[in-house]
């Protein structure tokens, strides 16, 4: 059992023997690791190794079987309303409403995530200037280009500072130059100090990522740098490690 004064204060993820079953069949396996502060972690594996079963664990929004786990300080099991509002979350479905304002998705999600509304005003004005935005303050996220809409959601999920946002496959369905500019907001989103957890399918991701976990089965089998793993499997490229792993894999549905 893990105490909160035995969590170390630049770790931001511990998770030890973290396990999720429905009925007989195990879809998260045992799982053990740590994710430091500011670090971009990927945590990858094929459908139905568990990834995103763990991610809902993480997030507060399944109990788990077994284990336990903490996120920004906060007990899984126990804080999950705490964890809700320290962590940011994206999806592949963006998750803004199309039939909103771009100022008026940005106003929502502030109040949705606690911002104080004196700053919320300033604060949007920042961030559609960061952006190149300014223009498109008030159209409809509907009009806007698939990648425009990407870079809005994931400024929105971490519009109020988290500890930690979660980036479920994100990058999906956009061209590998958008992929690029979006993983530029990754790295300026880490370099201020918030943890990035991320699933993706593209390997050439992987290789932005300063881990990569990968999942089988439910279980970790490979967690190292991506150099690291090249070298232990005397891959080319992350692709070759994924695809070393993956057969390993026996069931195909979660």
């Amino acid at each position: 059992m893990i105490s909160k004064t035995q969590i170390p204060e630049d770790k931001v993820i511990v998770a030890r023997d973290l396990t999720k079953k429905f009925g007989n069949f195990t879809a998260v396996d045992h799982l053990s690791f740590e994710v430091g502060k500011g670090e971009i972690f990927g945590f990858l594996g094929a459908n139905g190794a568990g990834k995103t079963t763990a991610m809902r664990m993480l997030c507060g929004l399944s109990k788990q079987t077994s284990g336990e786990a903490w996120v920004a300080g906060y007990d899984i099991a126990r804080e999950t309303e705490k964890i809700k509002r320290c962590i940011g979350y994206m999806s592949q479905k963006f998750a803004l409403y199309e039939d909103l304002k771009v100022w008026e998705n940005i106003r929502l999600y502030a109040g949705i995530y606690g911002v104080p509304e004196k700053d919320i005003a300033g604060r949007t004005d920042d961030l559609l200037k960061r952006l190149g935005f300014e223009a498109e303050k008030q159209a409809l996220v509907k009009s806007l280009p698939l990648g425009w809409k990407q870079k809005l959601a994931f400024s929105v999920a971490i519009f109020h500072e988290p500890k930690i946002v979660f980036l479920d496959e994100p990058t999906g369905g956009v061209d590998p130059a958008v992929r690029r500019q979006f993983w530029e907001l990754i790295y300026q989103a880490a370099d201020r100090g918030i943890t990035v957890f991320v699933t993706t399918h593209y390997m050439d991701e992987a290789e932005y990522c300063n881990r990569v976990s990968i999942m089988v089965d439910g279980h970790i089998e490979a967690l190292d740098t991506p150099n690291n793993l090249k070298q232990q499997l005397e891959a080319k490229n992350m692709d070759d490690v994924f695809h070393q792993l993956a057969r390993k894999a026996k069931r195909t549905e979660q």
